[in-house]
């Protein structure tokens, strides 16, 4: 089977084809979690910027996105990774040369979480054309293709904002999405935090009741860091009941692994997908709100 929507994928042989596209721009849109796994992220999840990561070498003609720095809202400290507001958005895209006849592809030094989140935040705010590398810079690298470590500038363009508040889900809603026929939530979050083991990194664990997992993990070949074949992810989804409701909302613990969820899940042709931008960063925090521990049940 193919993908319903494969445009929002592409292979690195594609983007050393056209990588000297006048209207293409490459984003690097690395984030660093290095102690996220470890017990000391009880105390704090540390979160470095990838700029230096991008400084000794990138993807020749790619810019760098601070999701860290830029493209975060700095009046809300309540969640891991707030969306900025719709002009701070547009200003950084603007800056980076993005506009309305721009094509966008994002990768990362990671496993294409951050520039899922980065997809995400661009189809929040109207942008429909950008797409991510299969397999981000750990495949470009271990294929020997060009790096650069030159300045990568472009013209200032002009970016539109189209907010789409249906991609952004609230806590009233998710709250209100609890048990109801028609709505799917996703926790996308590795098995053990799931089920409340490992770290305690959001004060409770645990997931929200009736959430499935659907880990970022599982979505992936982790020896070559690429999507699994698209009949691969469809087994997934169905699983975990992602494909059949009317409204599946994508939720982790800051809304970046969610995002690698909701991204799959528009590739198979999914529709009404949000992401909770506050995750289990502002669901845990509130003690009046349910979490439940263990496996799903069977």
């Amino acid at each position: 089977m193919t993908f319903k929507n494969p445009q929002y994928l592409v292979e690195t042989d594609w983007l050393a084809n056209h990588i000297g596209d006048p209207d293409l721009r490459v984003l690097d849109c690395t984030v660093y979690m290095p102690n996220y796994f470890e017990e000391s992220a009880a105390e704090k999840v540390e979160i470095v910027s990838g700029r230096e990561h991008w400084d000794q070498g990138h993807i020749p003609g790619s810019a760098f996105a601070d999701i860290v720095g830029e493209l975060v809202d700095p009046d809300n400290d309540r969640f891991m990774f707030p969306i900025p507001d719709a002009d701070q958005f547009s200003r950084v895209m603007s800056r980076l040369g993005i506009g309305d006849d721009s094509r966008v592809v994002l990768y990362d030094d990671m496993v294409n979480v951050f520039a899922t989140r980065m997809w995400w935040m661009l189809r929040a705010f109207g942008f429909e054309n950008a797409a991510v590398l299969n397999g981000g810079w750990a495949k470009w690298n271990a294929e020997g293709r060009p790096v650069s470590t030159d300045p990568t500038v472009h013209a200032a363009s002009q970016f539109v904002a189209r907010a789409r508040p249906d991609r952004i889900a609230t806590k009233d809603e998710v709250s209100a999405s609890i048990g109801a026929d028609t709505s799917c939530l996703i926790n996308a979050l590795d098995p053990d935090e799931y089920e409340g083991k490992g770290p305690n990194r959001y004060g409770r664990q645990g997931h929200i009741p009736g959430s499935a997992n659907m880990s970022f993990l599982s979505l992936l070949d982790m020896d070559s860091n690429t999507f699994l074949a698209p009949g691969e992810l469809r087994k997934v989804s169905e699983s975990a009941g992602a494909l059949n409701a009317e409204r599946v909302i994508a939720y982790c613990g800051g809304a970046i692994a969610a995002t690698s969820a909701a991204f799959v899940l528009t590739l198979l042709g999914a529709e009404n997908v949000a992401v909770y931008d506050g995750s289990m960063t502002e669901w845990a925090a509130d003690p009046s709100l349910p979490l439940v521990t263990g496996p799903a049940p069977a």
